[in-house]
């Protein structure tokens, strides 16, 4: 098996030769992961950086300290895959957001969508966009990524029409589209940007302003996904078409 993976934002990641691992991080490592000397892991601030190490002595009941064998940092990905999620029912907005992050989405963004029938706000808003952040956060550790997903704040049709006006590559999941998502040329720069509607889908209104902003209309297949599966089905097929799965 690969090395688990655990987030810090210590900075000695960048230069030290051991590295200290604590906190709620740390905590995860030693009680629940009971990760012992000698163990290898991998360290990572989610933005690049990365040190595989072993671990040289454990503190108490949350704090490794790590030995440094390798240092990496690696680049942002190219392009950038950007999935817009209208809200779904339920516990299927986690459902979706860590499956996203498994096949390697780097920003998700929720969506406030006329047809939606959760909404977002107060109390609750908060938190449900910390749940999507958290689930975002240990996919991404189980996957092995060293960039996590950003999860933004809640946009509104009009904030993701803005958004589709500056990306290189703007669209919009329909059933009722002619074109197909495998059919796309990816560009290999740049934002690539796919909205994915709630369970009513997207309105003729909606699907009107994202038109005006640039975004074109396309189609997974001949089925029909729900919302929590067909933002992780398209961003796989642009995946591959971009190069990123190669």
């Amino acid at each position: 098996m690969s090395a688990p993976v655990f987030l810090t934002d210590d900075p000695a990641l960048r230069t030290a030769r051991r590295v200290v691992l604590d906190g709620a991080e740390g905590r995860h490592a030693v009680t629940v992961r009971r990760i012992a000397v000698g163990e290898e892991v991998v360290l990572t601030d989610g933005r690049g950086v990365a040190v595989r190490g072993t671990v040289a002595a454990v503190e108490g009941k949350d704090t490794l300290h790590v030995d440094v064998g390798e240092r990496t940092e690696e680049p942002p990905p190219a392009p950038r895959i950007v999935v817009v999620q209208a809200l779904p029912k339920g516990d299927r907005g986690e459902l979706a957001v860590e499956t996203m992050t498994e096949v390697g989405v780097d920003v998700v963004v929720p969506w406030a969508a006329s047809r939606c029938i959760t909404q977002w706000k107060g109390e609750r808003g908060a938190k449900s966009l910390a749940k999507w952040r958290s689930t975002a956060r240990e996919a991404g550790k189980q996957a092995r990524r060293v960039h996590l997903p950003d999860v933004t704040e809640l946009m509104t049709t009009r904030q993701v029409a803005g958004m589709l006006r500056d990306a290189a590559f703007a669209g919009v999941l329909h059933e009722a589209a002619a074109d197909p998502i495998a059919a796309v040329e990816v560009p290999a720069d740049g934002d690539v940007v796919l909205v994915v509607g709630p369970e009513g889908g997207v309105s003729p209104e909606e699907l009107a302003v994202f038109a005006e902003a640039g975004a074109g209309a396309y189609r997974l297949g001949p089925t029909v996904l729900r919302t929590s599966t067909a933002g992780v089905s398209a961003a796989s097929v642009l995946m591959a078409a971009s190069g990123r799965w190669a």
